[in-house]
């Protein structure tokens, strides 16, 4: 069964990198999205395997969609890694809080993400 993907994010070239991380990685990318609220709608409708989230977006910021999916019993075990160009021991406190399992730090190499999704490693 191959793993499906949401991936949110506010900046469309990095949403196109991500997705094609996603597909290098082999797995199925079931939404692209550019703000937090179209996030959690697709998460909810597709109930994929896994998002990507950034965390500054518009609507809702990846912070709320964790939140809102984290109390959501249907989707509440989604794996989240939220992309964030402040990765400080104080944001990634918040994120965790929040519900995300990773972060990744912007800028990122789309090649060490898809190697990330392809063996589960978790970004540093």
């Amino acid at each position: 069964m191959t793993t499906t993907v949401v991936v949110a994010d506010d900046d469309q070239d990095i949403r196109s990198l991500v997705s094609i991380a996603v597909g290098k990685a082999g797995l199925e990318l079931v939404a692209s999205v550019g703000d937090g609220a179209l996030a959690l709608e697709a998460i909810l409708k597709h109930q994929p395997d896994l998002a990507i989230l950034d965390v500054s977006m518009p609507e809702m910021t990846g912070l709320d969609v964790c939140r809102a999916v984290r109390s959501n019993d249907t989707v509440g075990d989604l794996r989240i890694l939220l992309l964030s160009a402040s990765v400080d021991e104080q944001s990634q406190s918040i994120g965790i809080e929040a519900g995300a399992d990773y972060f990744l730090a912007k800028p990122f190499s789309p090649r060490e993400l898809a190697t990330w999704l392809s063996v589960g490693k978790e970004p540093r």
